[in-house]
């Protein structure tokens, strides 16, 4: 459960390395966001040998959707898993990837019919 404040990882290759949630997105006042909802970010950090290649910029704003949460997510079979790492992926405003690469799995349930796009870019699904 992802709440205002609260910093992330990115899990692409767009230069960013750590992101800082500023709103959530779906609701009015809602306060938590979980696994597969979009949220607006605001760029921390860039990896160190990729600030003359960034596709972004430190202090930038954009659109993120939520791809890893420590907080325990529950199958339809009883099973329930977690991560070790909050983590998202970044999103320009037409709702496209703005990197070319996840790094890291993703969970099988975001292979919905909305978010295809996100789960092939995908290394392995969990």
């Amino acid at each position: 459960m992802i709440q205002p404040q609260t910093i992330l990882r990115v899990a692409d290759n767009s230069g960013a390395k750590a992101v800082r949630c500023i709103k959530i997105l779906g609701g009015f006042k809602k306060r938590v966001a979980r696994l597969g909802e979009m949220i607006i970010v605001s760029v921390q950090r860039l990896r160190n040998k990729s600030k003359r290649t960034s596709k972004v910029k430190q202090k930038e704003v954009c659109k993120a959707l939520i791809i890893r949460t420590k907080a325990g997510q529950r199958k339809t079979t009883g099973l329930s898993f977690k991560f070790n790492e909050n983590a998202v992926l970044l999103i320009n405003k037409q709702g496209n990837p703005i990197g070319t690469r996840i790094l890291g799995p993703i969970p099988k349930a975001l292979n919905t019919k909305a978010l295809q796009k996100f789960t092939a870019m995908a290394a392995g699904l969990v």
